[in-house]
């Protein structure tokens, strides 16, 4: 009669069996702890994928966040910044009323110098009237001088050409200022009467035109020991260049 034959499993077989198991399940865990250290101190992959993005974010598809700008002064504002011009503008009249910051100037504080205009061998009658500022801080001449032509305050006053500029005339330190003068009318051999003299004087005008502010001298160039003078002498205004003084005195 056939049968069948359960054999059973070697020992020796089983006992390698167990040996490797515990062999696999050792390694195991150490490649588990040794992956765990690694991953503590390793920094983040920068390829890893991020987490989700942060709401408002251009990556996640919303607008960028807004800034606040700060909200100091501009300094456009109507805040307590530095004056304009217009504001420290001082037009301060002094006590002499001409109008400006500045003192009338004074006769002790000018000097003076007197040119002829005309030609050699012609009649002396066109003369420029030269003052110097011989202080550090500008003055004022107002009108037109009150020139005689000659000496003492009995002599007429010379006739101003045409209104004098109501414009004071400022003299900077050092400065200087011109009026021009016409002395001489008549033709030689003309039946009016005239003088000679060897220097004009010229008085000073306060701003108000009220009180004057000293006499100057003009003594005659070198080269005229005298000039002839009459009724026919005009003086110009106080002008800030020669050009100025002198154009109308030179139509006559």
């Amino acid at each position: 009669m056939n049968s069948k034959t359960v054999r059973a499993g070697s020992p020796r077989r089983g006992l390698r069996g167990a040996v490797l198991g515990a062999a696999v399940v050792a390694a195991l865990l150490t490649t588990t702890a040794c992956q765990g250290d690694g991953e503590a101190a390793a920094p983040p992959s920068a390829s890893a994928p991020s987490s989700a993005a942060p709401s408002g974010s251009a990556s996640a598809g919303g607008s960028a966040p807004e800034t606040t700008a700060p909200t100091g002064d501009s300094g456009t504002g109507s805040g307590s910044g530095s004056p304009t011009a217009t504001e420290t503008g001082d037009s301060g009249e002094t006590g002499g009323g001409n109008g400006t910051k500045y003192e009338d100037c004074k006769a002790d504080g000018l000097t003076t110098a007197v040119e002829l205009q005309d030609e050699r061998g012609e009649t002396p009658r066109h003369f420029l009237l030269t003052v110097t500022n011989t202080a550090k801080t500008p003055c004022v001449l107002n009108d037109a001088p009150q020139v005689r032509l000659k000496a003492g305050n009995d002599a007429p006053i010379v006739e101003t050409l045409g209104e004098p500029d109501t414009e004071p005339v400022v003299v900077e330190g050092g400065g200087k200022a011109y009026a021009g003068l016409y002395v001489f009318g008549n033709d030689e051999g003309g039946e009016a009467q005239y003088d000679q003299s060897d220097r004009f004087t010229a008085t000073l005008v306060a701003g108000e035109g009220t009180e004057l502010r000293g006499t100057l001298v003009f003594d005659l160039p070198d080269s005229l020991d005298t000039v002839s003078v009459d009724d026919a002498a005009r003086v110009n205004g106080w002008a800030g260049t020669e050009g100025l003084a002198m154009r109308p005195i030179t139509q006559l």
